[in-house]
């Protein structure tokens, strides 16, 4: 059976101690993040598993507010020429009638870094390093327990990380990690628990299980991912529809329900995006191209989200968007397939499709076919990739909309789409937005191939 390691997570009030448990335990709804202070006023904990077993055990403190006045009363309690180590001053302090009144958040502190293997210590590196901060960090020294003194907000514009790790060398504690929780280093999460690790060699066993199984979690997650992405992409290249030729009323009815089809079955590939990495849909907001409640802000059909995207747009698409729906015209993202499908009434045609193939639709006449154009299969897949990356760069502690980056995948604003969504569109089959969807080893093995034409991007997040 795995040790349990019991950490305490200590710091000054609002410096990212609720937020850090966030980030390591997945866990976005974990106690309360806000820029206020004092946010968090009662202990609370959260595990982190390996293969369902708890192996480390995390628990958020009260923010330290008057280190000051604590250690001048700590020093009061001590009788002139009586030597007390450290532990026997915080003892004696808890013991006193101020760690239920004055000092009460303080007491609480203490008394869970007592109860515990070891302490992170959160810091602000925001903030310069002020006597209040040197004196909680000798009281919390005074427990007698391993401190990881855990730097946070190392990527904002201005930071006095410099100053704090000279300040913490001078109180003897040269271990140290620099973290941010909102947004962590991919490889951020291994480095801490190497770090502990090192500083305390009893628990390397149980650490050491833990970042073998993250680090297994990391790669299976992003695959999965990839997995939604791509089947939502095949999903969409072979869906179509059928028209009467000339029924104006049908051919723009179908045309609507065509494009709200492909809406709903991006949103639940966000959705299931989102699950998988464990947000929420109000999570997230990428700038530019907002999520709005879990939905994209800017509409899948509309120019405004092509261009934005740099999404080279065809003339028909072009005239389609001004002169409304063209019957042979790429019409606000479909494409109204010119080919003749005749001998048949709508109905019957998708089981002509599933017995004889698509090849066959062009000796009827009489009907047209109502697909997704390639710009569409574009902006698709530019925006997942897009919202992927940025799940894979997010720490749950963050409180401000995710700001998307901009990952290497040029190939799918104007290169060459991959060949297995041409081969799509000849298999309606291979989509669950057809009446003939049918699932196949062929299919399986289109999804699995496409999947590896997808950008690989950095290597995912532990």
């Amino acid at each position: 059976m795995t040790e349990l390691l019991r950490l305490a997570v200590v710091g000054h009030t609002n410096t990212g101690k609720t937020s850090l448990l966030r980030t390591l335990g997945r866990d976005t709804g974990f106690g309360t993040v806000s820029p206020r202070p004092s946010t968090t006023r009662h202990v609370e904990g959260v595990r982190l598993l390996a293969d369902g077993e708890a192996v480390v055990e995390l628990f958020d403190t009260p923010g330290m507010e008057d280190a000051i006045g604590l250690l001048e009363h700590i020093d009061s309690l001590v009788v002139p020429g009586e030597r007390l180590d450290g532990p026997d001053r915080i003892a004696r302090f808890l013991a006193s009638p101020e760690a239920l009144t004055r000092f009460e958040q303080e007491a609480k502190v203490l008394r869970q870094l007592l109860a515990s293997d070891a302490g992170l210590v959160v810091i602000d590196v925001r903030d310069p390093v002020l006597a209040k901060y040197r004196d909680e960090l000798a009281i919390l020294a005074a427990c007698a327990r391993p401190l990881l003194p855990v730097l946070n907000f190392v990527n904002a514009p201005s930071t006095h990380e410099h100053e704090w790790r000279d300040a913490l060398a001078r109180l003897g504690l040269h271990a140290v990690i620099s973290f941010d929780t909102v947004a962590p280093a991919l490889d951020g999460e291994q480095q801490l628990l190497e770090k502990l690790a090192t500083l305390l060699d009893r628990f390397r066993p149980s650490l050491q299980h833990l970042i073998e199984a993250r680090r297994e979690e990391a790669v299976t997650r992003h695959q999965a991912a990839s997995r939604l992405i791509a089947t939502l992409l095949i999903d969409v290249a072979a869906c179509r529809r059928i028209v009467p030729q000339g029924a104006e009323a049908t051919l723009k009815h179908e045309v609507e329900a065509l494009r709200e089809q492909i809406r709903q079955r991006e949103q639940a590939c966000v959705r299931e995006l989102l699950g998988l990495y464990r947000f929420r849909p109000d999570d997230v907001a990428p700038s530019g191209l907002p999520l709005m409640d879990g939905r994209w802000e800017d509409d899948l059909f509309s120019i405004e989200a092509l261009r934005g995207m740099g999404i080279r747009l065809s003339k028909g698409m072009v005239a389609g968007a001004i002169t409304g729906v063209g019957i042979d015209l790429v019409a606000g993202g479909l494409t109204l397939g010119a080919a003749a499908l005749a001998g048949a009434v709508v109905g019957g045609l998708w089981q002509v499709i599933g017995r004889y193939g698509h090849d066959a639709l062009a000796k009827l006449r009489g009907f047209r076919s109502l697909t997704v154009d390639d710009a569409i299969l574009r902006l698709l897949a530019l925006r997942q990739q897009w919202l992927l990356n940025a799940l894979e760069h997010r720490g749950h502690a963050a409180i401000h909309p995710i700001e998307l980056d901009n990952p290497d995948i040029k190939r799918w604003r104007s290169g060459s789409l991959p060949p297995l969504l041409g081969k799509a569109r000849s298999h309606p089959e291979w989509s669950t937005l057809n009446p003939t969807h049918s699932p196949s080893e062929a299919l399986d093995q289109a999804i699995a191939a496409l999947i590896d034409q997808l950008p690989s991007g950095q290597t995912p997040r532990s």
